[in-house]
């Protein structure tokens, strides 16, 4: 089983319309990135590759400015995260909408790591 599968098999879900975050917590190894992540759009929401292309970049952005939400808890737990974002919309959507969903899934995600510190 690949890292993915793992990842979409035993993984959280979090929804913030029109983004959907699968992650999994786990704790901090050496020469690993505290955060990795990709991100998909289906082919059957978006059929032409030139708006997929669009949303992928979108998020990757949104994602990119907002990263600062989560790295510093991540750091100071002790944790490291893998995610997928998964585009869920079948329209375009403008970048304000997914950079605001973003931050809300990564402050989401920031809770469970930190909450996830204290179970293990």
């Amino acid at each position: 089983m690949t890292r993915i599968d793992g990842l979409f098999a035993t993984g959280q879900s979090l929804i913030a319309y029109p983004l959907r975050a699968v992650f999994d917590v786990a704790g901090a190894e050496p020469h690993v990135a505290p955060a990795r992540f990709l991100v998909s759009v289906p082919k059957k929401k978006l059929r032409r590759a030139v708006d997929r292309v669009l949303i992928r970049r979108r998020v990757r952005e949104a994602y990119r400015l907002n990263r600062a939400l989560l790295l510093p808890t991540l750091a100071a737990h002790g944790r490291r995260v893998d995610m997928a974002f998964v585009y869920l919309s079948s329209s375009l959507k403008d970048y304000g909408i997914i950079e605001e969903k973003m931050r809300q899934l990564l402050n989401r995600i920031a809770v469970q790591a930190s909450e996830q510190d204290g179970n293990s």
